[in-house]
């Protein structure tokens, strides 16, 4: 992101490249669809000014002669829409799609879309190295993100230091998706966490649901949850738990750092990841991807013992 922000701002121009994160004199706007989010310190850092918009329309009255480039987690016909209008209006279009694989289909759908910059987290799904990420696009504008990173001395993004033995782990993370056979994986993957789900199902009370998230991170993931209040065992119980038995087992629950509430201007109450409002934490996630052959018996069986004890308790009381 701050890579990509800094090529559309600085170009290659040695003088600019040296000059950021004092953007005077240079284009430095970049129009927000949907407004702040968590991680736009990677946009700020370079020197860049953040224009917020909430649709279409008004990312097409924010553009101006400042507008250096329109940053968005769309996808689907909202995603076509605003790149509509930055075809139209000649203003370089960045996707975040950090989650984006799988399917490793979109590494070249959004190049035969046009989209001028899209990027992916190189660890989430890729499962390459945590501290690298992939950026792709257009060539000029892909030469101008590397010309103001590392190891170019005097860029914003030399700091951003990924080792070669980093960029060879995400190359061949990707390479390899390209060549897999994702529905096989898609099987084995589901077989993990319905073997979870036929063991907590066990435990009277408990409900599940295995689904695939459509917007990222998609990868079929199980959903369980039980009357809390009935109970008198919460999600974050439940949680600290699996947490302190051996092996520990992290779960998606409500303290995952992912869920931190940022400050988000004109709409200080939602998710920073989404524009919706943020609900109580009802249930926990498991993920297939993160777990091994074999483990899915040791969650399972630890699980069901968890909320096994936990139903037993409050029958009791």
């Amino acid at each position: 992101m701050a890579a990509a922000t800094a090529g559309c701002i600085a170009g290659t121009d040695p003088k600019n490249i040296w000059q950021l994160p004092d953007t005077t004199g240079l284009k430095n706007q970049v129009v927000m669809s949907g407004g702040r989010s968590a991680f736009d310190s990677a946009i700020r850092l370079t020197g860049a000014k953040l224009v917020l918009a909430y649709s279409p329309e008004e990312i097409a009255n924010a553009i101006n002669q400042n507008t250096v480039m329109i940053y968005t987690t769309n996808l689907g016909e909202v995603l076509q829409k605003e790149l509509a209008i930055a075809k139209a209006h000649k203003v370089p279009l960045l996707l975040d799609d950090a989650a984006g694989i799988p399917p490793a289909e979109n590494a070249k759908l959004y190049s035969r879309m046009g989209i001028d910059l899209y990027t992916f987290s190189g660890g989430k799904g890729l499962r390459g190295p945590q501290c690298s990420g992939v950026l792709l696009g257009r060539k000029d504008l892909i030469e101008a993100a590397v010309m103001n990173s590392s190891p170019r001395e005097g860029a914003v993004c030399r700091p951003m230091k990924v080792g070669k033995e980093e960029m060879i782990g995400c190359l061949t993370a990707l390479e390899t998706w390209l060549k897999i056979d994702d529905k096989k994986l898609y099987r084995e993957w589901n077989d993990r966490v319905d073997s979870i789900r036929k063991l907590v199902e066990t435990v009277p009370g408990v409900q599940t649901k295995i689904y695939i998230p459509d917007d990222g991170n998609r990868y079929p993931t199980l959903n369980v949850s039980w009357d809390q209040k009935a109970w008198g065992f919460t999600i974050d119980d439940c949680v600290q738990a699996l947490r302190a038995g051996d092996p520990v087992i992290e779960v998606f629950g409500a303290d995952n750092p992912s869920l931190v509430t940022a400050v988000r201007e004109g709409r200080p109450s939602t998710s920073p990841t989404t524009n919706k409002e943020r609900p109580q934490a009802d249930h926990i996630e498991l993920v297939s991807m993160t777990i091994q052959p074999g483990e899915e018996v040791i969650v399972g069986q630890r699980l069901r013992g968890v909320l096994g004890a936990a139903q037993k308790k409050s029958r009791a009381s």
